[in-house]
């Protein structure tokens, strides 16, 4: 397995693991998330692949076919009279394909996005798991990753 950044050739793979993540979203929160669908269209994929803020790395097995991501966004946060200056690392994506699953490619990539991060110069790495989404919010805990804040709601 190698890691590198996400060229265009990767599009339909990378839209095919962002339907695998949206199933596993609307099955938890069917209120929110329309089945069948994708967080992001084939030219959206292709204008983050190309965004000089964003940052979107393939795992790919032998073959070159792509078996997992990470789409991260790069967001600078400038001084106010409250907030500290700071770089962060927002991984808006991370999957790994379902046939994939067990072999440590998530936590591969997961590592690759830290080190980038680091010669970066970021502070830290931030994301969102849903509520639901216990495998994730367990995978990410092994990472270390610690609850930052917290998002309430109250359906009317």
């Amino acid at each position: 397995m190698n890691i590198r950044k996400a060229e265009t050739k990767d599009i339909h793979a990378i839209l095919s693991l962002l339907s695998q993540v949206l199933e596993l979203h609307a099955a938890i929160r069917p209120d929110i998330f329309i089945s069948g669908t994708t967080k992001y269209t084939e030219k959206e994929v292709a204008q983050i692949i190309k965004d000089e803020n964003r940052r979107t790395y393939v795992a790919v097995d032998e073959n070159d076919t792509v078996i997992g991501y990470a789409l991260c966004e790069i967001k600078t946060f400038t001084a106010t009279n409250n907030i500290v200056p700071h770089t962060e690392m927002y991984i808006d994506d991370l999957c790994v394909a379902d046939s994939a699953r067990g072999r440590h490619i998530g936590t591969r990539l997961f590592e690759y996005v830290k080190q980038k991060a680091k010669r970066l110069g970021c502070y830290e790495i931030t994301l969102n798991v849903w509520e639901g989404n216990d495998s994730a919010r367990g995978f990410y805990e092994k990472m270390d990753m610690k609850p930052k804040s917290t998002t309430m709601e109250l359906i009317l």
